[in-house]
């Protein structure tokens, strides 16, 4: 079964869906790596409130992490039916994770070490575009959301691109952007975009190693397919 859920696909609440398609059994029966953002946080959240089901928090919870990703409690809080005790379990929550993630600092040898980092972004309706922080030993310690745009769209400019690798003093970065349509031909504002970054870099001194077009089941990499100059 390749189910997904989506809050504003279904209207029935998580106790009315057949028990093999609810979030909770499905993390048991198929893995954590199966399920969307949406469905994770409503098992991070738990249950929803009088009146705003759990699928509802979620779905706010998403849009506050698709603009901030480490919100504080209060900024949680801000959710109408999120209190400070579910605020402060995935305000926890979202730490450990950064910390379990960056902990080892991993580095990239090839674009599919970069993919699994970047693929929950890959079923997101609008259109993310990625930044990949590196050192010199291209071992991985920050992800940045550039910015987020309307459907398949979204402009970037290298002020906004290279803001925070030039502040957090990054030697190289990965681009990735995904392709809500879910085809992953890259396009030519694709192709444009990426040699604006690549000149920026270069002046920067911040080497663009390469640039990725997503979904999350799959990945190109324009410097594999030839499609990028350093």
């Amino acid at each position: 079964m390749n189910y997904q859920f989506s809050f504003k696909d279904n209207v029935k609440s998580i106790r009315e869906l057949p028990p093999d398609e609810r979030p909770r059994e499905r993390l048991q029966n198929e893995g954590a790596m199966s399920l969307s953002d949406l469905e994770l946080l409503c098992i991070l959240i738990g249950s929803g409130t009088k009146g705003r089901p759990v699928q509802s928090l979620a779905s706010d919870l998403q849009a506050l992490l698709a603009r901030s990703a480490a919100p504080s409690v209060p900024e949680l809080c801000s959710i109408s039916g999120l209190g400070t005790a579910k605020a402060s379990v995935i305000c926890a929550a979202l730490e450990l994770g950064r910390r379990l993630n960056f902990s080892s600092r991993k580095q990239i040898r090839s674009p599919g070490d970069a993919f699994p980092l970047i693929r929950h972004y890959g079923d997101r309706e609008q259109e993310h575009f990625i930044t990949i922080l590196l050192n010199g030993a291209h071992e991985v310690f920050s992800i940045k959301v550039v910015t987020v745009g309307l459907l398949n769209k979204t402009l970037v400019h290298p002020r906004e691109v290279f803001s925070d690798p030039i502040r957090e003093r990054a030697c190289a970065v990965i681009l990735a952007h995904n392709h809500p349509s879910g085809s992953l031909d890259p396009s030519e504002e694709d192709l444009a975009v990426t040699s604006e970054m690549v000149t920026a870099g270069r002046l920067l001194g911040i080497k663009v190693l390469d640039h990725l077009v997503f979904s999350s089941e799959d990945y190109v990499s324009l410097m594999e397919s030839g499609l990028m100059h350093s």
